[in-house]
């Protein structure tokens, strides 16, 4: 009885420190430095819909000082499995409900990053990365996914975190490093 309860504190403690360890080390792309000179981490946050956990989001930027127009990237590790065109077309709904109208651009966005973005499964991270010339950049851990070379569209899609109007404002504030 004393062992079994032993191995399950001891299963217990090691889970905790395992998960405390995977949120302070900063998870992104091997490929980031080759688009973000000295990038560190901005912040990172938790998004949680009711009682599930969605993903860990974590901002890096050059001396880990965001700036929108200068370099950057978001990595987004997954909590749970989720279909590639269901992240596609849930990207291309917060851009509307940021106040995206030109429909035909966010159809033509939404078959390139539909194209992009693979299924995922839980504990595989998508980063995105925006170069000094305002082209996104993803990766699916370390392997290239694929590029969208219009600038407008960087603003648009890393606004669903970053914007002031997004949907998430205290996940938007811990993404900037402005609350813990």
């Amino acid at each position: 009885m004393l062992v079994s309860h032993m191995k399950r504190t001891c299963l217990a403690l090691a889970l905790g420190i395992s998960f405390m360890f995977s949120l302070s080390q900063p998870v992104f792309a091997t490929n980031i430095q080759e688009y973000i000179e000295q990038p560190e981490i901005v912040g990172k946050a938790r998004l949680r819909i009711i009682f599930w956990d969605i993903y860990d989001a974590s901002l890096f930027a050059p001396k880990g000082r965001f700036q929108q127009e200068k370099p950057f990237a978001l990595a987004l590790t997954y909590l749970r499995d989720f279909d590639g065109k269901d992240i596609a077309s849930r990207s291309v709904d917060e851009m509307r409900k940021l106040g995206m109208k030109d429909e035909m651009k966010l159809a033509s966005w939404y078959q390139e990053i539909q194209d992009i973005f693979p299924n995922v499964k839980e504990g595989e991270t998508i980063t995105g990365v925006v170069d000094d010339q305002q082209i996104s950049h993803f990766f699916l851990n370390d392997q290239l996914l694929g590029h969208v070379h219009d600038k407008e569209f960087s603003k648009w899609f890393f606004n669903i975190w970053l914007s002031e109007d997004t949907s998430e404002p205290k996940m938007r504030k811990q993404l900037l490093g402005q609350v813990k």
